[in-house]
């Protein structure tokens, strides 16, 4: 099942009564089953969200993301307590071998690499080097194939001069916005998975409370960038409006691809992280990633 995204823009009050999420606003009152929610950004700095409706939504592994005074998603509600077996896979994952990490890492940069080269395919760079690098990625990356598939990706993408970064020109805004929304999604996928998102394969930055969702989300990252082309070609602004925003948390049901099926991002997302939590029990060495196109 889709869960649904909500984005409140204005000020509401939030709680909850039978089941249900009861908003409020100063126009009307509406109700929307809990099981349905997937993800709830509240931008507006006076809303109010009641304890038992947090509660729920925890229960019910929704990722309620609270939004900064510039409107950025700045900070994240998960369910910590979300898996039968939690204390076990923690335990299995803290243990994690370097060897298997290293293995890991080398697994996702490979499939990141492959799905920028197949990006950049479908927007005409039918001569990219990119799938030859993903070919030569080693344990670890430790030749840093990333940055130098990265090198390439960035200057072919767009058909304007642009240098990625955090606080860049446009259109670096928008792919903030989109990067922070799949950051929540991959989070929320790997809390139902019972994983510490705190605990990285690669990413290790102290201050950092999601290493492992920034490493799990890198392949799937061209989903937001094949977005953010999608909004430059449609939308004559270089402004964070609410369609902009609704067109990025769009990307969320978006449907991808494996060899014999198809399925939305929110179901891809478990089977990752699921995939990942085999990988840590000793199940498998495998991290199972989609093509993002077919």
């Amino acid at each position: 099942m889709i869960k649904r995204t909500l984005l409140f823009e204005s000020k509401c009050s939030i709680t909850t009564r039978l089941e249900q999420l009861i908003i409020k606003t100063d126009q009307r009152e509406a109700s929307i089953p809990i099981e349905d929610i997937g993800y709830i950004l509240l931008e507006h700095r006076e809303s109010y969200i009641s304890i038992p409706a947090i509660e729920k939504l925890a229960q019910n592994n929704t990722a309620v993301i609270f939004c900064d005074s510039k409107h950025m998603p700045h900070s994240m509600l998960l369910n910590l307590n979300a898996h039968h077996l939690q204390h076990e896979i923690f335990t299995h994952q803290i243990q994690a071998s370097e060897p298997l990490k290293k293995q890991l890492w080398q697994q996702t940069i490979k499939a990141k690499i492959t799905n920028q080269a197949h990006l950049l395919e479908r927007i005409g760079h039918t001569e990219s080097p990119l799938l030859h690098y993903a070919s030569k990625v080693l344990s670890d990356d430790s030749d840093n194939r990333e940055a130098a598939a990265a090198s390439y990706y960035w200057k072919h993408l767009f058909k304007f001069d642009f240098k990625r970064e955090r606080a860049g020109e446009y259109p670096n805004l928008f792919l903030n916005y989109g990067y922070i929304v799949l950051r929540a999604a991959v989070a929320r996928a790997l809390s139902g998975s019972g994983l510490l998102n705190t605990l990285g394969i690669h990413h290790r930055n102290k201050y950092n409370a999601f290493c492992l969702a920034d490493d799990i989300m890198e392949p799937y990252r061209p989903l937001v960038d094949a977005k953010v082309l999608e909004i430059v070609e449609k939308h004559d602004t270089t402004e964070l409006s609410s369609a902009i925003k609704m067109d990025l948390l769009s990307v969320l049901t978006q449907t991808v691809y494996y060899n014999d099926k198809k399925s939305p991002l929110m179901v891809a997302l478990n089977t990752t992280t699921s995939s990942l939590q085999q990988c840590y029990m000793g199940e498998s060495r495998k991290l199972i990633f989609p093509l993002l196109w077919n």
